[in-house]
Formats: C-alpha cells, sequence, structure tokens
C-alpha cells in the first residue's frame, strides 16, 4: 500500500493525533479486506467518541486526510471515492491467456435451479464497495439505487423479475438504505412501483432497522425538517435518523449473508459447483493445449 510524499504540509498537534487515529482504523480495517470511504472513515471516528458528529467535522476530516495523503501521512488506496472509476477493456498477449482467464471466471448460474431469486439494492454508491464481495461470492445481483430508484431501472428490474416468475422461481428484493425520512419510505416505493409494474414481488428491508439501531448503536443525526416525511417520521422514531454507513463493513456482510445463505437449497447449489469444476478443468485444458501450440 502506498505512503507518496507530493507535498510538505505543516500540521498541529491534533490534526497529526486525528492522523494517527485515522491510520489506526484504516489499518483495522484493511486487514478484514475492507477499503474505506471518507464517510465511513467519519463515522470509524464518531463512534468512537475521536470526532463529533458534526458537518463541519466531516468537512475538517476530508481536508486533512486529503492533506495527509499528500504529505505521504497516509495510504493512497485506504480511502477511496466509490462514485467516480475508470472503465476500459481487457486485454490479453496470447489466445492461451484469455481462455486461462476464461478457465478462472467460468461460472454457472448457481440459483437458477433454486427456489428464490435474490437481488440486493442499496441506497448509496458509496456502499457497493461494502456489499459488492458478499454479493459476488453467493453469486447474487446488486446496485446502486442511488436515493429512490429511477423510474426506468425500476420498470426494467420490474420485467427481470417477471421472468423469474414465469419460471418457477419467487423473486426477492434486499433492500438497504438509511434510517431517516426518505431512507425508510424508499422501501415502500420500491414495493409500490413493483405492484404497479408485475403485481408485486417480496421486498425484505434488511437494513438501517430500528432493532439495527439499538443494537450497533451507530452515531445519529437529527432528523431533516426540510424532508417532506419528517413529520411522520418523528412521530413514530423521534427527531434522530441513522445512516447505513455508520454500520461497521463486517455487519453488512454479516446482514446480507446470513438472508441469502438462509434461502439456498445446499444440495441443489453444491451440485452447480460440481458443473463449475468439471467447466474449469476443461477449460483449463484447452488452454494449455494452445500454449503447447503457440510454442510450436
Amino acid at each position: 500500500m502506498p505512503k507518496i510524499k507530493y507535498d510538505e504540509k505543516r500540521f498541529g498537534a491534533a490534526s497529526l493525533a486525528l492522523i494517527d487515529t485515522c491510520n489506526r482504523v484504516i489499518e483495522e480495517y484493511t486487514s478484514q479486506g475492507y477499503v474505506l470511504t471518507l464517510r465511513q472513515l467519519f463515522y470509524q471516528l464518531v463512534s468512537r467518541d475521536v470526532i463529533p458528529n458534526q458537518q463541519k467535522e466531516y468537512k475538517r476530516l476530508g481536508a486533512v486526510v486529503n492533506d495527509a495523503r499528500l504529505s505521504g501521512l497516509i495510504d493512497w488506496e485506504c480511502v477511496e471515492d466509490r462514485t467516480r472509476h475508470l472503465e476500459s477493456l481487457g486485454h490479453w498477449t496470447s489466445p492461451s491467456e484469455i481462455v486461462e482467464t476464461a478457465a478462472v471466471s467460468f461460472s454457472i448460474d448457481h440459483w437458477r435451479t433454486q427456489r428464490c431469486r435474490i437481488e440486493v439494492w442499496v441506497e448509496k454508491d458509496a456502499l457497493v464497495g461494502v456489499i459488492e464481495e458478499v454479493c459476488n461470492g453467493l453469486d447474487v445481483p446488486y446496485f446502486s439505487c442511488r436515493g429512490y430508484t429511477s423510474q426506468s431501472e425500476m420498470w426494467s428490474a420490474s420485467q427481470r423479475l417477471k421472468e423469474y416468475r414465469a419460471k418457477g422461481q419467487t423473486p426477492v428484493i434486499l433492500h438497504l438504505a438509511d434510517h431517516d425520512p426518505s431512507g425508510r419510505d424508499m422501501t415502500r416505493d420500491i414495493s409500490d412501483r413493483m405492484r404497479l409494474f408485475m403485481g408485486g414481488v417480496a421486498v425484505e428491508r434488511l437494513a438501517l432497522n430500528m432493532n439495527q439501531v439499538r443494537r450497533y448503536n451507530p452515531p445519529p443525526n437529527p432528523a431533516k425538517t426540510t424532508d417532506a416525511r419528517y413529520a411522520a417520521y418523528i412521530a413514530e422514531f423521534g427527531e434522530n435518523s441513522w445512516e447505513l454507513d455508520a454500520l461497521e463493513p463486517a455487519v453488512i456482510d454479516e446482514l446480507i449473508r446470513t438472508a441469502i445463505t438462509n434461502m439456498i437449497d445446499r444440495d441443489k447449489w453444491k451440485s452447480v459447483e460440481t458443473k463449475i469444476r468439471k467447466g474449469r478443468a476443461t477449460l483449463s485444458a484447452v488452454a494449455k493445449r494452445l500454449r503447447h501450440a503457440q510454442k510450436n
């Protein structure tokens, strides 16, 4: 992991102490295989009583982290922006190399013989990096709703899920969003529009729920008074709200993993795994023959 110095910045004692704490939090999570966003790092510091849960402190943290990276004090790869990234085509040096790549990545749809068809929908782009590992590992598709899901994406999803239903499977959407007036309402909105487009579908609000707030005690924020759903929200939950980002990545991972694995038929899953291993072995043998042919 690179700590590269590009500029000389001056830090006071308080900023140096904050940088040291940031690095300890970062090391803790990289050891578990996670890369944090700035927002997630902020909430880890708030939950540990390092800084108060205030917008001005979030901005200050961003400035300190930025300067610390430029000064070679924080790893450039340890805090990521999950909303902006470069896309490009894949390339290979030989026919055998692409077949070797195919052998490693070859898979068969684990869910084609299962009773359910699961998708994981998360409110924010910033949390895709948290959910992608568990979803990929369990062969479950996922996407960021970016708040209220667009009408186009909702309709496309309904057509996709209708196809699963026509094949005798039960589609299930696992939804994760903030516990605030709009975040709570987004789950309702998904259910309502799926009812309109396809007669309804099982939508499980996996997080963030009040029982999880009580259990994990994430830092609260004042609910937004400008939100049209504010009055109904505070009547039920009070004036505080909580962001999904404030949950530890391992907690979100476990919530998703438990919900999905509880719906898996193990025998059917193992049968697909056996076919995948045989397919990969076949492709590896083809790649080996191609390498031999390239040398001759």
